[in-house]
């Protein structure tokens, strides 16, 4: 398995909220049959803010792991790019 086929984390942990949310919101229906709309909606609303920001957090902590291991270790791209300079002074 190549390391761009993996799903990263900033997409499997929302994804993992996201069906725990509608769960807990299919749980919860008994509230929204009450008439408790604004508790019903608004538990839903800051259960959907927070996955929204827990993907955002978690995309940028893996730009930044990421540009600190091309930075470490240099990019694929750069080195495809001396192999081609490399090979034109041949």
């Amino acid at each position: 398995m190549s390391k761009n086929s993996k799903i990263k984390k900033s997409v499997l942990f929302p994804i993992i909220m996201l069906a725990y949310l509608a769960t807990m919101a299919w749980i919860g229906r008994d509230r929204l049959e009450r008439g408790e709309y604004l508790y019903y909606f608004g538990i839903i609303g800051v259960g959907l803010l927070i996955i929204v920001l827990l993907y955002f957090s978690l995309r940028k902590k893996e730009q930044l792991q990421q540009r600190r291991e091309e930075e470490q270790y240099g990019s694929y791209e750069s080195e495809k790019a001396e192999d081609s300079q490399e090979d034109t002074k041949e």
